[in-house]
């Protein structure tokens, strides 16, 4: 694996890249080529050549109490007109998407917890616009934006939030479980780490797909994408599944969203080392560092990551530290972070960057961009006013997805299986 390919990001060779007995390959000088680094590699340099990088981009209130680690030169890569728009539209999409849940969840419109993505999407749009259809998504309960990037409708999207038949789970999975067989959405877990086997799975099926059933399409393996944020990274879960996915050289990216906080929980506080990237490595993957809230730094990794994953060469352990704009979730108060912290991440606004940045290459006009989105305040509202006028589930829903037998509901009172009485199964029966 060169590091040339990761350009956007800090990048640390495998563990299994390295002979027997050889020191570390040093980490590229901040502001160093990804060039001159790979030339160091190739001739063998070895720590003592390169002052050893500092501390990560540094991490959460850390960073605005002036501890500020050199960044790298704020150099963007190319990107074409389309794929700008493309990009800015996702993300566009997200933000206005979740402004509105906010909305809906206080007059009562959205039950239990909703956890919003405002700041990260940069992520999911870089990373989920890459990839194909029958590529697979499996997010956390802070899904919405991973749902809409993968493609599923917004209006059902909504709508699930509602709690409402015409949502992309019938109104059974609300916020926190999002699935959408057709997009190959696997779902949002409320428990942390509980998606990665899950997206691990996914990727052995595609091996095996590919492999053994020879069914895999022209471009390679179908890919998978593992989201989950710093807090998961101290599980076992996360673990074990990046040793399985570099033992068999699965076609999966694992994504962490490290937003700095675990709830409540600072990241510098919880772990021992902060810098996630590093764990890669220790399995035999690349590990990547990259600023997540620079959507096209995001996508050059994500792109070299998704891409050598389809060529079958195995998994990428991707850190994008990024900032979530609100607290943990609506019923969060948002009193631990530091209001200066806040502030300091509020003017990196990945949407503003991406905007200032279009219209500085000519990429497209202010008033294309306005264009764009007033046609998102136009979808978002529309999806309200579908969710709103949805219908509830039916009682007999209820009974759906519980066993794959229906006779796994017992024997009633008078003998007969309960799933042979009509009102059991409308959900009206007596129990």
């Amino acid at each position: 694996m060169a590091a040339a390919s990761f350009t956007a990001a800090k990048f640390l060779v495998p563990v299994a890249a390295r002979s027997g007995g050889e020191r570390a390959p040093p980490l590229p000088p901040v502001g160093a080529s990804s060039s001159s680094f790979a030339r160091t590699l190739r001739r063998g340099g070895g720590a003592h050549h390169h002052p050893r990088l500092r501390t990560a981009l540094a991490v959460s209130s850390d960073l605005v109490a002036g501890n500020k680690a050199a960044q790298a030169a704020a150099t963007h890569p190319a990107v074409t007109r389309e794929e700008a728009l493309e990009v800015y539209e996702d993300m566009v999409l997200g933000r206005v998407f979740e402004d509105m849940c906010a909305q809906m969840y206080y007059r009562g419109k959205m039950f239990g917890f909703v956890h919003l993505y405002n700041g990260q999407e940069a992520v999911s749009t870089g990373f989920i616009k890459l990839l194909n259809q029958a590529d697979c998504v499996v997010s956390t309960y802070r899904d919405h934006v991973h749902a809409l990037s993968k493609g599923v409708p917004p209006r059902n999207v909504m709508a699930e939030l509602f709690g409402k038949a015409t949502g992309c789970c019938r109104g059974q999975g609300g916020s926190m479980h999002m699935f959408s067989a057709p997009h190959n959405l696997l779902g949002g877990f409320a428990f942390i780490g509980e998606g990665i086997p899950v997206a691990t799975g996914a990727a052995f099926a595609a091996k095996y797909r590919h492999e053994v059933l020879k069914e895999s399409g022209p471009d390679g393996l179908d890919v998978t994408l593992a989201f989950f944020g710093d807090g998961t990274c101290n599980n076992g879960q996360f673990f074990e599944c990046l040793n399985m996915a570099q033992l068999w050289k699965l076609p999966i990216v694992f994504v962490v969203e490290n937003n700095l906080w675990a709830i409540g929980m600072s990241h510098l506080r919880a772990t021992s080392d902060p810098e996630i990237w590093k764990k890669g490595p220790s399995f035999g993957m690349p590990g990547v560092h990259v600023d997540g809230m620079d959507v096209l730094k995001v996508r050059e990794v994500a792109k070299e990551a998704i891409e050598r994953a389809r060529r079958g060469e195995g998994p990428t352990l991707v850190e994008c530290e990024t900032y979530r704009f609100r607290g943990h979730s609506l019923a969060d108060p948002d009193e631990l972070r530091k209001p200066d912290e806040k502030t300091h991440y509020a003017a990196r606004d990945p949407i503003t960057a991406l905007k200032k940045y279009i219209i500085e290459e000519n990429l497209a006009t202010e008033s294309e961009l306005k264009s764009i989105e007033k046609k998102i305040d136009d979808v978002v509202e529309e999806a309200v006013e579908f969710a709103d006028a949805s219908p509830h589930p039916p009682r007999s829903q209820l009974l759906e997805n519980v066993f794959a037998d229906p006779k796994g509901f017992g024997i009633g009172p008078d003998g007969k299986y309960r799933c042979e009485d009509p009102k059991f199964t409308q959900g009206t029966a007596q129990v």
